[in-house]
């Protein structure tokens, strides 16, 4: 039970949701959760999440890339997300900007092999730098 709900915590958080896996992670690890069965179930469903974000962005861009192309600061947004998206990847660990990043990846249409490999490994590394901390 302590899995299930870890997961669907990791998997909220990672969503546009106002949500916080952390304070999950740390209970499960309280419960005496093994911290690399945390770092699992937390990472999958925090990658999940992030994947999901990702797609909805790619199914999106027809709708917004004629719209943003219409206005000098859409097209500029699109010219940099396309310029510096992967290097943006690197922030979206961070809580709050981090989840729209991912959304933003897909819209970008980065290539999605480099978006999971970038984002889904900083993602399960906050949880393994959290059971050092913890």
């Amino acid at each position: 039970m302590v899995e299930v709900a870890l997961f669907l915590a990791a998997f909220l958080a990672a969503t546009i949701l106002p949500f916080s896996s952390e304070l999950a992670f740390v209970s499960a690890l309280a419960s005496d959760m093994p911290p690399s069965r945390a770092v699992i179930v937390a990472s999958i469903g925090n990658v999940l999440a992030i994947c999901l974000n990702y797609w909805l962005g790619y199914l999106l861009y027809d709708k917004t890339k004629n719209k943003l192309l219409t206005s000098k600061i859409g097209t500029k947004s699109l010219e940099y997300g396309h310029k510096y998206g992967y290097f943006a990847l690197l922030l979206s660990w961070l809580p709050i900007i981090g989840d729209p990043l991912t959304f933003v990846s897909g819209l970008v249409r980065l290539k999605f092999v480099w978006f999971v490999i970038i984002a889904g490994t900083l993602r399960v590394l906050r949880y393994y730098f959290l059971t050092l901390v913890v």
